[in-house]
């Protein structure tokens, strides 16, 4: 596929003040070029529709920052909607002076006509953003715009690989290829879980070892557990890692119950602990849109995120816990504790990852979620994870939330959302939004 492309727009005419405006061009540029080296920019502000055509010859964007470098109207935002199909922010200047004299550069009036025959051509909500080049919340907006505009240029390119299927009564997770094509542009593969299972059972002890000595070396307390299967785990870590290896595949979604404990012995828990450290995101339950939503926050921070169920509730504290059996990543452990090993809390085999996972003083609460009518929708909660202890057998974070815990549980439950989230380490959620509105999905702020 074609590289990320960012193109800069600054439109405009020349009858404003364009010792002002080419002040603003250069600024603008340099933003940009700090956020992104993957911007292309004119070579001097286009102030006819000729300028903007011959720019646009050149340029195959996956977002656009059209910028109304002064005043202009309508016809120069129907030349870029006419020729490209992608999301646009559009960026109003402040006026450089206000002092009774000449009106500089009229950039708002121009907005205010681009924004009319965006919505006019477009059903999915535009970005906007107010301000000069060297304003905080302009910095911040432009770069949560260009990091969701590369997002969806990544979804494009990930194969999700469904191993197994959802486990009954949990349908929620499941997904059509068709439809995570369609929306998000994700490839959905779909293989059966005896398959790494199968291929698991052929490996020898020796050709293990080496997956031996990885998890030897991220978690602790492996030789309390049943050295078969440890053994049986590092056979199964082989064949996950080599498989996504060789198919080039992004994130999974992985049956866990019952068939690993009764067809192998031994659970997947501690596989995709481990998948999730080395930058693979892996949801349990076969649940796609939990991956998916794994994949997103990880794409976005450039760390692990933590995937699980709300379990717990405590208004006064004003915490959500959330929790699972055992798959988080191994880097998400407490310090002092590190990733212990225990087995799974219900089938007592393990090994299965056992800890509290580290604080944060940034956390976003999200999850892709699929209406009843076939829509989709994103959650997104923030808040701060706790320095708490280990709440119950398994992995689980503690999130002391912006908002009332309690509303949040009760309208989240009342929306009918599914039950695993994920809490990802920094605060995306100027980026989740933007990526919402690209995407035409509906977004939820909890």
């Amino acid at each position: 596929m074609k590289k990320f492309e960012v193109a800069y727009i600054p439109v405009g005419v020349p009858t404003f003040h364009l010792e002002s405006a080419g002040k603003e061009f250069e600024k603008s540029i340099a933003l940009l070029r700090s956020v992104t080296e993957d911007v292309r920019v004119p070579d001097e502000m286009l102030l006819s529709l000729d300028l903007l055509k011959e720019f646009m010859k050149d340029i195959h964007p996956d977002l656009i920052v059209l910028q109304n470098i002064t005043f202009a109207n309508s016809a120069y935002v129907s030349e870029v909607l006419a020729a490209f199909d992608c999301p646009i922010l559009l960026w109003t200047l402040r006026e450089p002076v206000i002092d009774g004299g000449r009106l500089r550069l009229n950039s708002l009036t121009g907005a205010y006509s681009a924004a009319n025959t965006i919505k006019a051509f477009r059903e999915e909500p535009f970005t906007y953003v107010f301000g000069a080049p060297q304003e905080a919340e302009v910095i911040a907006a432009v770069t949560s715009a260009v990091h969701a505009a590369r997002l969806r240029y990544d979804m494009k390119n990930l194969k999700l690989t469904a191993i197994g299927h959802t486990p009954q009564g949990f349908g929620f997770g499941r997904a059509l290829d068709s439809e995570l094509l369609k929306t998000f542009g994700v490839r959905l593969e779909s293989i059966e879980a005896r398959e790494l299972i199968d291929r698991a059972k052929t490996y020898s002890d020796e050709e293990v070892s080496e997956y031996l000595d990885d998890a030897q070396n991220r978690i602790c307390g492996l030789e309390h557990i049943a050295q078969e299967n440890v053994l049986n785990f590092a056979k199964l870590y082989k064949a996950y890692k080599e498989y996504v290896e060789e198919n080039h595949v992004g994130a999974v979604a992985s049956r866990c119950w019952p068939d690993f404990f009764t067809a192998f012995g031994t659970p997947v828990c501690a596989v995709l602990a481990m998948l999730n450290d080395l930058g693979v995101a892996a949801s349990c339950e076969a649940d796609t849109y939990g991956a998916l939503s794994m994949y997103l926050g990880m794409r976005l921070t450039d760390k692990p995120v933590f995937f699980g169920d709300p379990v717990s509730m405590d208004e006064k504290e004003n915490t959500i816990t959330y929790w699972h059996c055992g798959t988080a990543a191994c880097s998400l452990a407490k310090e002092e504790s590190g990733a212990c090993a225990d087995v799974h809390c219900n089938r007592k085999i393990g090994p299965t990852l056992d800890f509290a996972c580290r604080a944060a003083e940034n956390v976003t609460v999200f999850r892709i979620g699929r209406k009843p009518d076939g829509t989709f929708r994103f959650f997104i909660t923030e808040g701060e994870a706790l320095d708490t202890p280990k709440q119950f057998n398994g992995t689980s974070i503690v999130v002391k939330t912006r908002n009332p815990a309690r509303e949040i549980v009760e309208n989240s439950i009342l929306a009918g959302w599914e039950p695993h989230f994920v809490v990802i380490y920094g605060n995306v959620k100027k980026e989740l939004e933007i990526l919402g509105n690209m995407l035409n999905i509906e977004v939820n702020n909890y």
